[in-house]
């Protein structure tokens, strides 16, 4: 299972989707990956204020905020979305 998490620096809401992603990766096996979508123009004409974003699997599952219990049924179960 792959999922990315789209962030910018300074972002507090970043920080947290952060925390819920890396504390369910200590209990749950997946690849992860943190894109700054400061790094690109299109990121930030895609994501912009959404942020962050998690995407498991190629599908968007999360916005703004992080679900700690329907993140980890999403990847315990290899279910993507919501």
């Amino acid at each position: 299972m792959q999922v990315t998490l789209f962030t910018r620096p300074g972002c507090h809401l970043c920080d947290e989707a952060r925390a819920v992603v890396l504390g369910e990766r200590q209990r749950s096996a997946f690849e992860l990956e943190e894109i700054d979508i400061e790094s690109s123009d299109a990121l930030i004409e895609e994501y912009g204020l959404r942020i962050p974003v998690v995407v498991i699997d190629g599908v968007e599952a999360f916005e703004y905020s992080v679900d700690a219990t329907a993140f980890a049924d999403l990847v315990r179960s290899g279910r993507t979305g919501l």
